[in-house]
């Protein structure tokens, strides 16, 4: 069987394409890892400060036990927040932000007790809180920056192509639609 040069000329061609269709998928797939593993990233640092959380509500409450308001508000937004799944990038993102809120209040309302500003146990929890936050607003940003990759690469021709072909979605961004929940819960105590 003889093969024209039109044939091997097209052969090579399908060959070329069926490679860069290759190269493509596995640029998704690497993409789409990234998201989850950014993901999990988050997903770990807010596990610590939810388990913060609860020993700074309770060094809070020997002192300032008629702040119940502030205090319950915190309790109930982190039961939420670990009562949410996992992947649901939008309903975290607003869950963690009010619980933010929620703690700036907390402490401003630690404020008011100078004995509680200078318990040792109150100064490491918010330390450690703080510490968190700090990790919470990287992962954010590592995330963040997994999901542009992935979504350009889906929303981007050629590769929206193989993408559509493939099941590949654009990711949601981790992000915080009130302004006033951008905040990171002020720590430092005078």
């Amino acid at each position: 069987m003889e093969f024209g040069v039109g044939t091997i000329v097209l052969l090579l061609v399908v060959v070329g394409l069926l490679v860069y269709g290759i190269i493509l998928y596995n640029g998704l797939v690497r993409a789409a890892q990234m998201v989850k593993e950014a993901w999990s990233g988050i997903d770990v640092q807010l596990k610590r400060r939810a388990d913060l959380i609860p020993n700074l509500v309770s060094t809070v409450k020997g002192y300032a036990a008629h702040e119940r308001a502030a205090l319950e508000e915190v309790t109930e937004l982190r039961n939420r927040a670990q009562s949410l799944p996992r992947d649901d990038v939008a309903a975290r993102a607003d869950t963690e932000g009010r619980l933010s809120q929620a703690l700036t209040r907390l402490f401003a309302v630690a404020e008011a007790y100078p004995d509680l500003k200078a318990n040792q146990n109150f100064l490491e929890l918010q330390k450690a809180l703080s510490a968190t936050e700090d990790e919470i607003q990287y992962a954010r940003r590592y995330y963040n920056g997994a999901v542009r990759n992935l979504n350009v690469m889906v929303e981007s021709v050629p590769s929206n192509i193989v993408a559509s072909s493939f099941g590949f979605r654009s990711a949601p961004y981790f992000q915080i639609e009130e302004a006033g929940d951008r905040a990171v819960p002020s720590a430092a105590f005078s």
